[in-house]
């Protein structure tokens, strides 16, 4: 069997899916977690902590690969925090000969005046190049699948608001995907000496604005819906009133709707030729998704 690929991150809403799919696909896999005695999901489980520089090197050891699906949005200061992970990180995978890193980044334009949450994403995108080993960036948009907060957010205030007065970004566009069709292209680029140091934005079928996200869910629930946006709710208010209708992490929550302010669609779809498949549309991935949340697989 070849070296192994390590999935730091391994618990998390992508991470839990990705390690299951990499084993089917033939890999072995190390499972990077904070706490291997309790882990149960896909792989063998190895103890690291991004946040401590020191745990790195022993997992990493002998893998040719290693995915980075780390976050730290639940802290207030989680550019600080993300930003000294991902270099110790990088470097820590240099120094063990890792030869591609895979990360999973935000979609969002360059040229726009990107959030906070988004301008952390791509500083990570570069930090963990920082050691000298290629880096393989998937920027996504919302990610629709049980237990991602972005879904979450979407599908709860959906359950608890027939009616909604909201703030000014339920019309920003965004291009959301299945997260099964992440994990697809994830698996994908793995390996692939074409993808090393390479940037690909990933997304559904579909561009939609959030409002749009919000009764198309709502008539696949049959709940009554009523949208009227006003111009007055700041993302700081929005993640206030999110933390009222919704149990997402508050301080994630409210990382999340400044980023609702960016539009953040497909410019560059070359990772269709790379990882040819056809995404599921959005209808298709919120079914899934609702379907996993009652039947509680994959959930948080």
């Amino acid at each position: 069997m070849s070296s192994p690929v390590l999935v730091a991150g391994a618990c998390g809403f992508v991470g839990r899916r990705l390690c299951p799919a990499l084993e089917q696909a033939g890999h072995e896999v190390r499972a990077m977690t904070r706490h291997p005695d309790t882990y149960t999901g896909a792989g063998e489980p190895v103890h690291a902590d991004v946040h401590d520089a020191s745990t790195l090197s022993a997992a990493l050891q002998g893998c040719r690969a290693a995915y980075y699906l780390v976050h730290s949005l639940a802290s207030k200061d989680f550019a600080r925090l993300d930003a000294e992970a991902a270099r110790a990180f990088g470097l820590a995978a240099a120094d063990a000969g890792v030869e591609q890193i895979v990360y999973l980044g935000g979609l969002g334009s360059d040229d726009d005046t990107l959030s906070a949450h988004l301008r952390s994403r791509r500083e990570v995108e570069g930090l963990l190049g920082s050691g000298g080993v290629p880096v393989t960036v998937l920027r996504a948009g919302i990610v629709i699948g049980n237990g991602g907060i972005s879904w979450e957010i979407t599908r709860q205030l959906v359950d608890h608001l027939p009616a909604m007065i909201t703030p000014r970004w339920v019309g920003t566009r965004t291009q959301p995907i299945a997260v099964d069709d992440v994990v697809r292209y994830l698996v994908g680029v793995l390996g692939r000496t074409e993808a090393l140091g390479g940037v690909y934005e990933v997304g559904g079928p579909e561009v939609l604005k959030y409002s749009d996200m919000l009764r198309r869910v709502a008539r696949i629930k049959r709940r009554p819906l009523l949208i009227l946006p006003v111009p007055l709710l700041s993302p700081g208010l929005s993640g206030r009133w999110l933390g009222l209708v919704t149990d997402v992490d508050s301080r994630a929550g409210r990382s999340l709707v400044d980023s609702m302010t960016n539009e953040v669609v497909v410019r560059d779809d070359r990772i269709r030729s790379l990882v040819p498949f056809e995404p599921l549309g959005y209808d298709e991935a919120v079914r899934a998704a609702l379907q996993e949340h009652a039947t509680g697989r994959a959930g948080r």
